[in-house]
């Protein structure tokens, strides 16, 4: 049934099947349920070199979506694509081919310069400044993932002695539209960092129903009165450590 509203992105439909579904798109079903998602292409291109990962399929279409399965571990693992609608869009059609498991890792812009580059934070949920997730999960300014999913994560981060910070991220749609009256509110609001993918896939793992964590690292800095790159994105190791810690925590969620 549909909520009116005076605003579309506002009206709500809670009937579960649509009129296009991922299950006309869905073709033969992954071998396994567990699947990182990441950002990081140059640790794909690394697992890839080092003989780890294989090329397990590809999902043809206008831009092609690979997928490489771990050789020694039940694992999938593929490059996210920007935005709700094309990596929470493909967790949907993911989840129909069997996915029950799944791990994000990435990164994005820190609201606060005490946050270092490369410094984990566990996703606690996310304030939903977008339009995808309307679409799954009725109207609401914030959306959480399972506390006993990052409870878990945080379980075993402590017991390995890695450093984290947890709280929420700002997911936002327009990345040239993070104003300055913005950030400081979104940082009152309690969220660490904006990305443009968290209220999205959170929401479909909800309507889905299935297991989701995340984790993000601190990368460039947008609370200052100018922007700074701070060279984020050529931090390897950092990066390349945060897919496998992804790949030990899609195991145990």
């Amino acid at each position: 049934m549909i909520i009116k509203n005076n605003y579309p992105i506002l009206e709500f439909d809670d009937n579960k099947n649509a009129k296009l579904n991922p299950t006309s798109f869905a073709k033969q079903p992954f071998t396994t349920d567990k699947l990182i998602i990441t950002f990081f292409p140059e640790v794909i291109n690394r697992l890839e070199k080092e003989g780890k990962i294989t090329l397990e399929r590809t999902i043809s279409g206008e831009n092609p979506v690979l997928l490489y399965q771990f050789l020694e571990e039940d694992i999938l693992i593929t490059l996210g694509q920007v935005g709700c609608p094309a990596c929470a869009g493909n967790l949907d059609l993911f989840n129909t081919m069997g996915i029950t498991k799944v791990m994000f890792c990435g990164g994005g812009g820190v609201l606060d310069k005490n946050i270092e580059v490369g410094q984990i934070i566990v996703v606690d949920g996310s304030i939903r400044d977008e339009g995808f997730s309307y679409h799954y999960i009725e109207p609401a300014r914030y959306i959480y993932i399972d506390t006993k999913i990052t409870e878990k994560i945080t379980q075993y981060l402590d017991n390995n002695s890695v450093s984290y910070i947890r709280g929420l991220t700002w997911t936002t749609d327009a990345i040239f539209r993070e104003t300055p009256d913005k950030i400081v509110q979104r940082k009152a609001e309690g969220a660490k960092i904006v990305e443009m993918e968290q209220a999205g896939c959170i929401a479909v793992s909800q309507f889905r129903n299935f297991q989701y964590g995340a984790l993000l690292y601190g990368g460039d800095d947008v609370s200052q009165d100018e922007w700074s790159n701070r060279s984020w994105r050529s931090r390897e190791g950092i990066r390349y450590d945060l897919v496998m810690l992804c790949r030990a925590l899609v195991k145990i969620i």
